[in-house]
């Protein structure tokens, strides 16, 4: 039996939002400061937008992007074109998975816990996230108080029941 986590590592607005014009539309310092907790180290699996949306390669995490596209390659990516082939990829050990929304899709049946930053607002984004479904039950959780600068928000980590 393999102890491998597969983890989901994702901000969502109360109103499901994720994204905004290509970019998380919050700079919360402890949600940057925990998203680093949980990849630094794993190989992180994300979408072509997503490594797009990245400012720089980020120290510490390898970057595999799943991407249809078979003419797609950038400096620091190790691309994939299947889930197989992206966990093939990432090895045996703990894999962060961060994106986008296809990406979480594909790889749902695959996770095993989930570490949620919910955003108490409704930012009124371009791209969503359905709340997780059933298969996950909350196991903790730490709210946090808006600001000023940030919204209030919780962190929130799920299992796969």
């Amino acid at each position: 039996m393999s102890t491998r986590e597969i983890v989901f590592v994702v901000a969502r607005a109360d109103d499901g939002t994720i994204a905004l014009n290509g970019q998380v539309p919050w700079r919360i310092r402890e949600d940057l400061q925990r998203f680093v907790a949980h990849t630094r180290g794993t190989p992180m699996i994300m979408g072509r937008k997503t490594f797009d949306s990245l400012p720089k390669l980020l120290p510490g995490r390898r970057h595999i992007v799943l991407t249809r596209d078979t003419a797609w390659s950038a400096e620091g990516a190790e691309v994939a074109h299947s889930v197989d082939e992206a966990l093939d990829l990432a090895g045996n050990g703990n894999v962060s998975v961060i994106g986008g929304v296809e990406i979480f899709d594909l790889f749902e049946p695959h996770a095993t816990r989930f570490e949620l930053t919910e955003v108490h607002e409704d930012t009124g984004g371009d791209l969503f996230m359905d709340y997780p479904g059933e298969s996950w039950t909350e196991v903790a959780r730490e709210e946090r108080e808006a600001d000023g600068t940030w919204p209030a928000h919780s962190f929130v980590t799920l299992h796969r029941r």
